[in-house]
């Protein structure tokens, strides 16, 4: 797995498998080739991508969780939007 991570508050924004690819842009990302999505709010100088992510947790979702290096923490400001 691979996580695209905020740089500047480490919220695991996607996880996406190994095999999709991940283009960082100066003004946005590219996700798949070709193209599946675009995320037009981060960008080569906002996020980086963490490949070799063996362990994320079972409840992920996107905000919910920072990584930095090989560890997850929960997010204490996040808030289940059900």
């Amino acid at each position: 797995m691979k996580t695209v991570v905020e740089n500047s508050t480490n919220l695991s924004k996607y996880l996406l498998n190994d095999d999709v690819a991940v283009t960082l842009n100066e003004d946005h990302i590219v996700v798949g080739d070709p193209p599946q999505f675009m995320v037009a709010d981060l960008s080569s100088s906002t996020a980086s991508v963490m490949e070799n992510v063996t362990t994320a947790p079972d409840d992920w979702i996107g905000n919910k969780y920072t990584y930095v290096g090989t560890t997850w923490t929960a997010n204490p400001d996040w808030i289940d939007p059900a």
